[in-house]
């Protein structure tokens, strides 16, 4: 593959690529719960394989930078094995990598996110980081731009965490994340508080994620498969290169203006 993956390059390698290179994918992800059938490090996996997918689109103009392991996860802080940063660590650590990309004559910065719930964190991350450092940040969420493949392959009215769309991409991008055997159904707790605050309603806050999930999980991870997540994982990456080349080629993308959700 042609791609500049700063974890397995030399300086030397590294130094070369920076003359063609001018901007840098940081893959974000987590370490939580994934339900019984998937392995905690899914999210962190998942936007690393996505990253380098991307950055083999679109050699020679960009690289990847390890991985930030860890994410913004109290939700999931009731079931073992979660490690959650505090909003302001992910953007203290944010700070600290796009500080040193600068220093090596980077100018854009693309946060690939796996974890829905960075997604905030990464926001207002993009507004201080520009900001403060001169350096255009944006974020996107790994397979958000798959609208066409999701609303054909996905049924469950309740989706989004270790279900049949996130076990699909698991199975085509890393399929050691999954245990076949184990998958179940999303144990959905009905009636409970977390169904007036979820996105889209008038009113919108905290819960526990087992306030919505007995088994840490929703939507219907058996219907996962390996031609579903092609079609997710292909359809969003097609979106996501052309997305980044308009912003390389100083173009605004008009076909899908939260592609890449820029730092205002």
């Amino acid at each position: 593959m042609n791609d500049f993956i700063l974890t397995e390059m030399t300086w030397p390698e590294v130094e070369k690529a920076l003359k063609t290179a001018h901007m840098a994918i940081i893959p974000v992800g987590a370490q939580e719960q994934h339900g019984p059938h998937m392995k905690e490090s899914c999210d962190s996996v998942l936007a690393t394989e996505m990253a380098k997918r991307l950055a083999n689109s679109l050699y020679p103009d960009v690289v990847v930078t390890p991985t930030v392991n860890m994410g913004v996860s109290p939700h999931h802080m009731n079931f073992p094995g979660t490690i959650s940063l505090r909003p302001e660590t992910l953007i203290a650590l944010l700070r600290d990598m796009v500080c040193s990309l600068k220093h090596h004559g980077i100018t854009r910065v693309l946060f690939l996110n796996g974890h829905g719930g960075n997604q905030t964190t990464l926001g207002l991350a993009c507004t201080v980081l520009t900001q403060e450092l001169g350096i255009a940040c944006y974020f996107a969420k790994t397979t958000a731009a798959a609208k066409l493949a999701q609303k054909e392959h996905i049924h469950s009215t309740l989706y989004g965490h270790s279900c049949e769309r996130e076990v699909s991409e698991a199975y085509y991008l890393a399929p050691h994340l999954v245990h076949p055997e184990r998958l179940e159904k999303g144990d959905i707790v009905t009636g409970g508080r977390w169904e007036g605050l979820r996105p889209g309603n008038p009113i919108q806050g905290f819960y526990h994620y087992e306030e919505m999930t007995r088994n840490g999980c929703i939507g219907d991870a058996t219907q996962a498969s390996y031609e579903i997540g092609q079609a997710i994982v292909e359809e969003a990456l097609a979106e996501l290169v052309k997305a980044v080349r308009e912003l390389l080629s100083g173009q605004q993308s008009t076909t899908e203006p939260g592609l890449l959700t820029p730092q205002i």
